[in-house]
């Protein structure tokens, strides 16, 4: 009897909870989340409010529902989380789940709770991706559209740096378009001479045997210009192109000479002939790309060229948010026009696996997409916000073997070297979620030994740790021999893929970057390593462990190790805290080191690296990171945690002492005299070390082609220049004055060049891209607003009402009486305008 009570009992609970799930209806809700005060309370934090409004005529359900969304750290302010509570689940995922206080929202009514993050400094900062789940319909949740709003007074701010801009801009000098040199990166030597070439279907192009594929690569780009392509041909005297050998010429190197009856390119190698034809690509009327033309003349020329390192890289991240092979071969386009060979492509991250390796499906088919999920069985939770569907196409996406390969063919005929990165052992989370998945499949298939095969963490490890991005199961655990079947498995496929391609394989890049304290120390298989193997003395000489082993499988396929700076570091005690510090023990190993760090402390940490012995490429975050926010406006997207970055930085670099340039902090305030004594400078016998330079663009933000194009342009051009071009005077003039003069000079016409000939260009190059237009910049004097812009040809448009300029808003031509509602915009020769400025007396 009471078996058969008890079994009522359940089945009434059972139908209960049935019932009450049924009650709770899927129900529209409107978010709005408001910044209300900055530096709350001289905390450093921000103080948000969330509001959740009703706008149907049922209440929306007291439980039975939560909410998701991508932020950086919000929690709840007090007692708010009684009503609504804020959880942080992984990574830049947390949720709003009703408290116990909270009774639902009746029809048209308000709730709101108040939180707390860090500083929000930008744009970029707000919290994005909002869903809802309810309980009874979890695999069908709907995405949430949130309205931003801050009542923060951002207005001086905006005032000092449109003062700044202005003033900053009232230095460049406007310089004659006959004394503008057409080319970017600027050449050894260059003279313009009397005459011109008419250019047209008619001309010819010849070619030495060597130079077979560049002649018909040229053929191509002028195909693109004029309506009748050149044709090729085995030899001609007049109205030609001449593309030749010269002996003695070093690898990259070209001459080149345009005279009124031809061009001829003379290079002892095929790329030197390459980057010929990109100087003469740079000579064309900045309009060419716009329509085909019959003929298009080109001044006379006589230019000697080459560039002053061998490694000139830009590193594309697709990981946190991805960008298609159309995109990249775009990007390809631009750098080979720019003259940069190095092509580092950043495949993996905590938030996605982008390239498809034969016989591990899962890196993409979980690893590659991101959707709304408990288990991430099939696919990774969102990030970035990129929303409850796998069909979003930042949050989602892979390429294809063959769209590898075709990349690699397109990226080798333009003389670009393509570095894949696959990042361990940290930021590895997609990988690691992705051999999960690999093993339960083959657990519930019956075979334990397969499933084990390339599993990338030890199950039993109950280590503790956060990583800087907020995950706390991101690392590879270097214990494990599965792990280093993965990698095996990982160098195999790639060294396919390259040599499908006839593609040239030197390096792969294994990453090192930012591992957290806490990771590996109660593994137990870490623990039965370090048991076996005593040359590993602790938990951290796993770094030094893991990374020799696969330096090994790299030299086993004749190629060396890249990574970031941490692979040519150890972790050791200094002053009883735990950092990383140089580390010999690789320095006779050929790795290649990327150094980004040049942050508070860590200033000389690539002339260590250098000096020691490591091959380093420059990569500093205050100069060349291009995902940084290009200044300090609350409405520029971007990061800026190491900075802010505008065309300026990379240019202004000065390779082998970026200390002399580098006079602020990576907040603005300025150094102190003498900051740089008591550090390591680079000496003269290790400047062979430093292989180049390197400008990234990471993707957190990019979650669009749009965003991606505006961070990217014309940021790259600096890096462009610094990279090939020789140490201009200014770099190495002793006197403060005379260098500042030297070097205004020398911007002003770096300036002009982006503005007159790059940004028309770029309108139609390659399919066109959507370069950053600058904002202008002004003061209020006597009344008045005065305004500029950085980039010469471009124009300024103006409305006194309030209402956003367009190209039939006034044209700013001379100082005009200041009145409320001021609004300037600036607009390309195209007619594209950028952001619109408030003036603030």
């Amino acid at each position: 009897m009471k078996q058969k009570l008890l079994t009522s009992l359940c089945l009434l609970l059972i139908a209960a909870q049935a019932y009450a799930q049924k009650k709770v209806v899927p129900q529209k809700i409107n978010l709005t989340w408001i910044i209300v005060e900055a530096n709350h309370k001289n905390t450093g934090n921000t103080l948000s409010e969330l509001v959740l409004t009703n706008p149907s005529t049922t209440s929306f359900p007291a439980s039975g529902w939560k909410i998701y969304f991508n932020s950086g750290n919000p929690r709840n302010a007090g007692a708010d989380s009684l009503t609504l509570k804020i959880s942080h689940l992984n990574g830049d995922l947390f949720t709003v789940s009703p408290g116990k206080n909270f009774k639902g929202i009746a029809p048209k009514k308000s709730v709101s709770i108040k939180i707390l993050s860090r500083n929000l400094k930008n744009i970029t900062d707000y919290s994005e991706g909002f869903y809802i789940v309810y309980d009874n319909q979890s695999s069908k949740p709907v995405a949430l559209s949130v309205k931003s709003v801050s009542k923060v007074d951002y207005s001086a701010q905006e005032k000092a740096i449109a003062n700044q801009i202005f003033e900053q801009n009232k230095a460049i000098v406007k310089v004659g378009e006959n004394n503008i040199p057409p080319f970017i990166p600027s050449p050894v030597s260059f003279e313009k001479t009397n005459g011109s070439f008419s250019l047209n279907g008619n001309t010819k192009i010849v070619s030495n045997a060597a130079f077979t594929k560049e002649a018909e690569l040229l053929k191509i780009e002028l195909g693109k210009v004029l309506v009748q392509a050149p044709q090729i041909v085995s030899s001609v005297s007049q109205n030609s192109i001449t593309l030749k050998e010269k002996a003695g010429l070093v690898a990259e190197a070209y001459e080149l000479e345009i005279t009124a009856s031809g061009i001829s390119i003379s290079a002892s190698k095929p790329a030197g002939a390459f980057y010929g034809i990109q100087s003469l690509k740079n000579l064309l009327p900045s309009k060419s790309w716009k329509a085909k033309q019959n003929n298009i003349t080109i001044a006379n020329w006589k230019i000697k060229d080459a560039p002053r390192f061998p490694h000139r890289a830009f590193m594309m991240d697709i990981s946190r948010n991805f960008q298609t092979k159309a995109q990249i071969l775009k990007v390809l386009d631009v750098l080979s026009l720019y003259k940069i060979n190095v092509f580092h492509l950043h495949f993996n991250d905590d938030e996605g696996w982008r390239i498809e390796i034969e016989g591990l499906p899962e890196l993409t088919q979980v690893g590659g997409r991101r959707g709304h999920t408990l288990t991430e069985d099939a696919h990774l939770f969102p990030s970035y916000g990129s929303g409850p569907s796998v069909n979003n196409t930042s949050g989602s996406g892979h390429l294809s073997k063959a769209d590898f390969i075709e990349i690699l063919k397109y990226a080798n005929a333009r003389h670009i070297k393509v570095i894949p990165e696959y990042e361990t052992p940290g930021h590895a989370r997609a990988a690691i979620k992705a051999m999960d998945a690999r093993y339960k499949r083959l657990i519930t298939a019956g075979k334990p030994e397969e499933a084990k095969q390339y599993l990338l963490r030890d199950l039993e490890d109950q280590s503790v740790y956060r990583s800087v991005q907020g995950f706390n199961d991101n690392v590879i655990n270097p214990a494990l021999p599965s792990v280093y079947n993965f990698i095996g498995k990982i160098i195999d496929e790639t060294v396919v893929m390259y040599k499908a391609a006839g593609a040239p394989l030197q390096s792969i890049h294994f990453g090192g970057d930012e591992v957290p304290n806490g990771v590996w120390e109660k593994s137990p298989a870490v623990k039965a390593l370090l048991e076996k193997d005593k040359s590993i003395e602790n938990v951290d000489e796993l770094w030094h462990y893991y990374f020799a082993k696969v330096s090994a499988l790299l030299k086993a396929k004749n190629l060396y190790l890249s990574g970031w700076e941490e692979i040519g570091l150890k972790k050791q005690l200094v002053n009883g805290k735990k950092q990383m510090v140089l580390d010999t023990r690789f320095i006779n190993e050929n790795f290649h080191t990327d150094v980004w760090n040049n942050l508070k402390g860590n200033e000389d940490l690539a002339y260590k690296l250098a000096n020691a012995g490591y091959k380093v490429v420059l990569t500093n975050v205050t100069n060349m990171y291009l995902d940084l926010s290009y200044n300090k406006d609350y409405n520029e997207i971007g990061q800026y945690w190491g900075g802010y970055v505008d065309v300026d930085k990379p240019f202004n670099f000065i390779p082998f002492n970026y200390y002399k340039n580098q006079t602020e902090d990576q907040y603005g305030n300025p150094l102190p005299e003498g900051y740089y004594d008591a550090m390591d400078k680079l000496n003269d016998n290790a400047k062979a070390n430093i292989i180049g330079v390197q400008a990234p663009l990471w993707s957190e933000v990019l979650y669009s082609k749009k965003r991606f194009e505006y961070l990217f342009l014309p940021k790259i051009m600096g890096l462009a220049e610094r990279a090939w071009a020789a140490d201009p005077a200014w770099t190495t003039e002793n006197d403060l004055t005379k260098s500042k003069t030297l070097y205004q000079k020398d911007w002003s016409s770096f300036v002009n060049r982006i503005g007159r000939n790059e940004f028309p260009r770029l309108n139609y190059y390659a399919g066109g891209f959507k370069y950053r237009i600058p904002t202008a910049g002004y003061v209020v004097a006597n009344n008045k607003v005065e305004a500029n812009v950085l980039y010469p040809d471009l124009t300024i448009h103006y409305t006194v009402d309030g209402s956003t300029p367009s190209t039939k808003s006034p044209k700013y031509t001379s100082a005009i009486p200041y009145q409320n509602n001021i609004r300037l915009r600036v607009f390309n020769n195209e007619g594209r305008g950028g952001r619109t400025v408030n003036v603030i007396k």
